[in-house]
């Protein structure tokens, strides 16, 4: 049976919310953001992908290099939130992002990463048609692991922000709430390696 819910069915509900504040730590200390996939930054090819899953309203959280990336990255549309703590982890980029949607009418953040691009628009639209209401968890799953990306429902927020340390991010109220996050399996659409290392630059294009 075909699947005929629109992905973009969700309207202005669900914001996409992109982590792209790391270092790049273990490559040399090059933002993971500023890395050059298919001509352009990766952040640039991350939001692409966001829009085309249908996310209309997308936060991007720069840290590492905020204003080189303000310049070389074309970020039009997007609300750019600093986190001046992004050497802390993911945690604290997460703890910003959410903050940054208080207000904007947002009942649910789709969380991606930037340094995930075998993650397209098939995995993600897949996930933001698992969405119900503010207290849906919703993450993609590669052969039953959990992994990226996640919806967090707005009624998660507070909760999430009051765990997310270091580089754990929403890991451990993940893990709290195991048993009501639904996982929705995307290994046949999508890789979610991580651009980590120089090895891992031979994911880039």
């Amino acid at each position: 049976m075909t699947d005929k819910r629109d992905p973009r069915d969700p309207h202005e509900e669900i914001a996409g919310l992109l982590l792209a504040a790391g270092g790049g730590r273990r490559l040399g200390g090059r933002p993971k953001a500023l890395l050059e996939h298919r001509g352009r930054p990766l952040v640039e090819h991350a939001v692409g992908v966001l829009r085309a899953a249908g996310c209309g309203r997308i936060h991007v959280v720069l840290g590492a290099q905020a204003d080189d990336v303000r310049e070389r990255a074309e970020l039009s549309g997007c609300v750019l939130v600093d986190n001046p703590d992004w050497a802390e982890g993911m945690g604290s980029s997460l703890r910003a992002g959410l903050g940054s949607l208080a207000g904007t009418g947002a009942r649910a953040a789709l969380v991606s990463l930037v340094d995930q691009p075998g993650i397209g628009p098939d995995a993600v639209a897949r996930v933001l048609g698992a969405y119900e209401g503010d207290g849906s968890l919703v993450s993609a799953a590669y052969d039953g692991e959990r992994g990226h990306p996640v919806l967090f429902g707005a009624a998660h927020w507070a909760g999430i922000a009051a765990t997310a340390t270091g580089d754990r991010g929403a890991r451990a109220y993940l893990k709290e709430h195991a048993s009501t996050v639904r996982l929705v399996e995307c290994a046949d659409v999508a890789e979610p390696y991580d651009i980590d290392t120089e090895a891992d630059l031979s994911h880039l294009e």
